[in-house]
């Protein structure tokens, strides 16, 4: 199947059929700008914001827009890829529909991957089959479909994201509270730095809401929030030709030295360190 795209009203989904032969086109710029959904059978690996995954069987792969992705080993059956922009949905204007921010997309484990068994596998395969299909045709409401199918996809995915993960999603009225204040952290963590910013915004004190979040056993709030700016410190340090004041300034920090102290404690070097040593790495592999 060759590159498939719909177009209508600034709204772009397209779907590739991933083989050893086309790969490599995965890490090409043009997809970088575009919401991710990745199916991958046993035999690939690759690796999303420095972290590597090797699929052991059918696996589902959520990449956000701008979200660093590398394909470095294609298996021998083929994958697909389905990549569309916030036009066609986004998954935090519609959570109420399929309550995967946090889960699937911005995922606050670090866990942005679903390894699928048989069952599973078959019904992902059926579903990609009716996309494939509705590319194909020039039906009415195709569009809509298409979407229908999407969500189909991301439901299913969060459904078993969370069977997967029980020791994580639950209690489900904490676990839907953590959802809430990650994505209040991802909007805001440009501009807002303090646990007191996120308080005023859930409308509680600062001791409240790390009370709240102790109860699922999960890093302190304070910790949260630096630990994504420092991620998308390191997203531009390895992937823009920003400078360091650049990115702090960037970031929200108008010291750049206060900056440059903060990812130094956090990473145990110092930025330049930390470009210098990815770039090594990168020409390395």
């Amino acid at each position: 199947m060759k590159s498939q795209l719909l177009t209508a009203h600034h709204k772009k989904i397209g779907m590739l059929e991933v083989q050893h032969s086309n790969a490599y086109v995965l890490n090409e710029e043009r997809y970088s700008n575009f919401i991710r959904v990745l199916y991958l059978p046993a035999g690939y690996t690759l690796t999303i914001d420095f972290k590597q995954f090797t699929t052991r069987s059918g696996s589902l792969f959520f990449i956000n827009a701008n979200q660093y992705f590398a394909l470095q080993h294609a298996g021998s059956k083929p994958g697909v890829l389905l990549y569309y922009n916030r036009d066609f949905y986004c998954v935090q204007i519609h959570d109420e529909e399929v309550a995967c921010d946090g889960l699937l997309f911005n995922n606050i484990f670090e866990i942005p991957a679903l390894t699928l068994g048989a069952r599973e596998q078959n019904i992902i395969n059926g579903i990609l089959g009716q996309i494939r299909e509705e590319f194909a045709t020039q039906l009415s409401s195709r569009e809509e479909m298409i979407r229908t199918y999407l969500k189909q996809i991301i439901i299913r995915a969060t459904r078993l994201w969370k069977q997967q993960h029980r020791e994580l999603a639950e209690p489900s009225n904490d676990m839907e509270f953590f959802r809430n204040f990650n994505r209040l952290v991802e909007i805001h963590f440009r501009e807002k730095h303090g646990l007191a910013d996120y308080a005023g915004l859930l409308a509680m004190t600062p001791k409240t809401l790390n009370k709240k979040l102790a109860r699922i056993h999960v890093l302190r709030p304070n910790d949260l929030i630096k630990d994504r700016i420092l991620l998308e410190a390191k997203r531009l340090l390895a992937y823009t030709p920003m400078s360091i004041k650049e990115i702090a300034y960037h970031l929200g920090y108008e010291d750049p030295a206060y900056f440059n102290r903060l990812f130094t404690l956090k990473n145990d070097c110092t930025p330049a360190a930390f470009r210098k040593q990815y770039l090594a790495e990168e020409v390395a592999g």
